[in-house]
Order: C-alpha cells, then sequence, then structure tokens
C-alpha cells in the first residue's frame, strides 16, 4: 500500500475537502473526459450543453459547502491547488450572467447553474454518501456522455467503476513499486524492527522510489509553507464568517491577547493550549471562509496539524525545518494506513474520520520529532484516534465553521497530550493502532446518517431549536 504524502496532503481551497476540492476536481475530471476519445462518440456529436446534479451528503450539505461553487469553478478549467481564491467570485458572476462555460481547450458550452446544476436530496447515488452525476448534451438535447464520481474524503474523487473496484478488492496487493509496502500498523512496525529505520526514514524511502530526494523536500516545504502561511493569514483576518450563520473570527482577537501576556511575562497555566487552539482557530476560519488551505487530512480538520507544528518550533528546542519534513513524512504514514484501512470522509464515518484521524497524524508526528521510537509513535497515534471515537458529523446550517472550528483546537490539544503520554511509556499498551482504525470503521458503518454530514442530527438541527 503506497500513499503518496502530497496525496494526504494537498493544496487546495476552502471550506472542504470532500464538498469544494472534491467536487472542482471531479468537473475538472469530466472535461478532460470529454476532450478525450475513450467514450464512444457518435460521428460528428459534438457537445452543446452540461448538466450536473449533486446527491447524498453534497445535495443536503452543498450549499453551506461551497459545493455549487466548486463545480461551477471547476467546469471553467479552473483546479484546487491553482485556483485564485481572490478571483473565484468574479469567475462564478462571469458564468452565471452568460450562463454559459469556456474551459481552455475546449469550445463553449452552455451551462446555466440556475437550473444544470441541481441538488437532488431525494435520490442518493448508491457508492458513496458524496456522489455526483456530469452529463453532457448535444444541441438537441440527446444524451452524448455521463459520468458519476464520488468525493471519497480528503479530496480524493473516483468513478463509480473504480469506487467498485476498491470495494471488491477483498485480498491485500503488495505494493512492489516500493521497499517498504506496509498497509497496516502491525507490519509497519515489523518493517521498521527490521529495518532498523524510523516510520519517516521508511516513508521517505518509499516516497523516493517515485521521486528525487530534493523534489520530495521541496514538496514538503512548500505543504508546510501553504500550512504557516494560512496561519498568518488567519490570525489577521477579522469580521464574520460567510455562510449566515454570523460566526465571528476570534483568532486574531485571541492571537493579540496571548502576545501581550507574552510582552509581559504573565504566567498562564494554560498556555501550550491556548496556544494550540489560536493556531488551529486561524486555520479554521481561513478555511470557512474559502481561503487557501491544506487537507490534512481533510479541509474540515486541516488545522490540528499546523497547529502542532508551528507550535514545536516555537516551544520545541532545535525543531527546525528537518524536524517539519520528518513530522509530515510520519504524519503522513498513519494517514495513509487509515485511510486504506477506514476512511478520512465525514460524510462516511463522521468526524471521528476527519479530526480523529487528524489528531492521531498529529500526535504520532510530535513523538517523531520528541524522538519516539516507532511503537512509542503507533501508540500516540492510538491514543489521539482512541478518544475521538464516535464523533459525529453535525455542522450547523452545513457549514464548517460550528463545531468545526472549535472541534480542531481541542483536535491539536489531544493529539499533543496523546503523544506526550506515549513518550512516558515505552511503546507498549494495551490497544493496538490497528484495532482502533477497525473500530473506527465499524463505529462509522453504525453511525445514523444523520450523523455524517448531513446537517440532519446532532447539533446542526438542536442548535436551531434552542
Amino acid at each position: 500500500m503506497f500513499l503518496s504524502v502530497f496525496d494526504v496532503f494537498k493544496i487546495g481551497v476552502g471550506p472542504s475537502s470532500s464538498h469544494t476540492m472534491g467536487p472542482m476536481s471531479a468537473a475538472v475530471r469530466f472535461l478532460d473526459e470529454m476532450a478525450g476519445s475513450d467514450w464512444p462518440r457518435p460521428a460528428g456529436a459534438t457537445v452543446d450543453q452540461i448538466k450536473v446534479s449533486l446527491h447524498g451528503s453534497l445535495a443536503f450539505t452543498g450549499v453551506g459547502h461551497g459545493t455549487g461553487r466548486a463545480v461551477v469553478l471547476g467546469l471553467t478549467g479552473e483546479r484546487p491547488d491553482q485556483v485564485d481564491p481572490d478571483r473565484m467570485e468574479a469567475i462564478i458572476e462571469a458564468v452565471e450572467k452568460s450562463r454559459q462555460i469556456s474551459p481552455p481547450g475546449h469550445p463553449t458550452y452552455n451551462f446555466d447553474p440556475g437550473k444544470d446544476l441541481v441538488f437532488d436530496k431525494k435520490v442518493p447515488l448508491p457508492g458513496h454518501a458524496n456522489g455526483m452525476m456530469f452529463s453532457a448534451f448535444n444541441r438537441d438535447g440527446a444524451l452524448l456522455l455521463r459520468r458519476i464520481y464520488y468525493s471519497v474524503g480528503g479530496g480524493f474523487v473516483v468513478t463509480d467503476t473504480e469506487l467498485e473496484a476498491m470495494k471488491s478488492q477483498t485480498k491485500a496487493t503488495v505494493d512492489k513499486s516500493v521497499p517498504y509496502p506496509f498497509g497496516n500498523a502491525r507490519q509497519m512496525l515489523e518493517m521498521a524492527a527490521k529495518s532498523g529505520l524510523s516510520i519517516a526514514q521508511m516513508k521517505r524511502a518509499n516516497e523516493e522510489s517515485h521521486m528525487p530526494g530534493e523534489d520530495l523536500d521541496a514538496g514538503l516545504d512548500l505543504i508546510w509553507a501553504a500550512m504557516s502561511g494560512c496561519i498568518d493569514r488567519g490570525l489577521a483576518g477579522e469580521g464574520v464568517m460567510p455562510g449566515g450563520l454570523k460566526v465571528k473570527r476570534r483568532a486574531r482577537i485571541l492571537h493579540d491577547k496571548l502576545q501581550d501576556e507574552w510582552r509581559q511575562n504573565r504566567r498562564n497555566p494554560l498556555l501550550a493550549n491556548d496556544w494550540l487552539s489560536v493556531y488551529a482557530m486561524a486555520v479554521n476560519e481561513e478555511n470557512a471562509s474559502g481561503g487557501r488551505v491544506v487537507t490534512a487530512p481533510t479541509n474540515g480538520a486541516a488545522g490540528v496539524i499546523p497547529a502542532t507544528i508551528r507550535y514545536v518550533l516555537q516551544f520545541h528546542d532545535g525543531a527546525d525545518q528537518h524536524a517539519v519534513r520528518e513530522y509530515l513524512l510520519t504524519a503522513a504514514a498513519i494517514g495513509g494506513i487509515i485511510k486504506h484501512n477506514a476512511s478520512i470522509s465525514g460524510a462516511e464515518v463522521g468526524c471521528q474520520g476527519e479530526v480523529g484521524s487528524a489528531a492521531a497524524m498529529s500526535a504520532a508526528g510530535l513523538a517523531a520529532v520528541m524522538g519516539g521510537t516507532p511503537e512509542q509513535i503507533e501508540n500516540a497515534a492510538e491514543i489521539a484516534l482512541e478518544h475521538h471515537l464516535g464523533m459525529t458529523c453535525d455542522p450547523v446550517g452545513g457549514l464548517v465553521q460550528v463545531p468545526c472550528i472549535e472541534r480542531n483546537a481541542l483536535g491539536a490539544v489531544k493529539a499533543v497530550t496523546a503523544a506526550s503520554l506515549a513518550m512516558k511509556g515505552d511503546g507498549t499498551h494495551f490497544v493496538p493502532l490497528d484495532a482502533c482504525i477497525e473500530t473506527m470503521r465499524q463505529t462509522g458503518l453504525d453511525m445514523n446518517e444523520r450523523y455524517k454530514e448531513t446537517s440532519t442530527g446532532g447539533l446542526a438541527v438542536n442548535v436551531v431549536e434552542c
């Protein structure tokens, strides 16, 4: 099993990796398929109109997550990692006004977002909670091409046939393309013991079997630069976040208070918690406002890992860029295992799969930077994930604001606590990480759909009723 660090950490825009980045990527993919020759195009047929329908969780919370806007942007050829957040509004307004799209390399197509983009809450698609259907028609209204895509969390997008192939794999295959193809935590620890390498070193070896080491380091540095920049923008932001809940940004005010305490050298017994919280909230306020963000492993959980890294750089002696790379590689190894054996999608397993996974990855990365053994790192990840089990995904108003922003703050605090507990021991513990991941998967399967990013249960309804 090999999932690149750059698959786990992807630069994009907010507010959601599954509901914003995924649909945008799906739209771009549909454009690529239309331009290709790998479908039975009738002789002389040309595409005149495009229609899109959103299903399941994308239909229920798509407005709050900006899913429709993401589809429009994707159909104009914009990609999550390249789109300019400052230009998005103008691009969308132009499409709404002209009712047409002219993506690069394509002719102009008719597409009226008001009519041709449907939020279908009645008909879920069978493969996954985040389903999309893209259709292309000729001038006479005859269907030429139809594709179904699923946004499976963290910005990952698959077709219906690809998803079926993934589900049909009942036997684990050995990935011969990398030297350390661990598919679970047990294999990871066994390979570490046999090789004498750390988790980060094994992950680096796997990555370098696909790219030069200098490219890997440059990519890791770019990921951290994007994360750090997101923190800084979040700390500078003011005002009310978009969406209608009228939730005010708090990170800047809290940061100013902490800075004042710092300058006056006042004692603060909650210092670690406060700094972790303000960094995490800064990221997720920026995400909620549609800014540039990095999936870690999702947008909804994007604040946990950057907050912990910034905290380490600020307070941990000897932490430097090398430590950041070690952190990210270790965290990506844990994130890959979780995604491979369970899910990182809130629409699939609830928020335990988002903030819970982020906390596990963060705890593992922190333990690695603190000099932890592979066993201590695995223990740290397990502690963090275990104490997020059962967490539902119930965003109020379908917006990644309440309770998502504060959940990231608490996820960062839990991650640091988990790493600290693990480092106090020798790595021996009762619950293996693999068992915890399997428990999360089973819990997600048993969880009522109302508590999995549909905003039809939990805080999403009770806050309104109160």
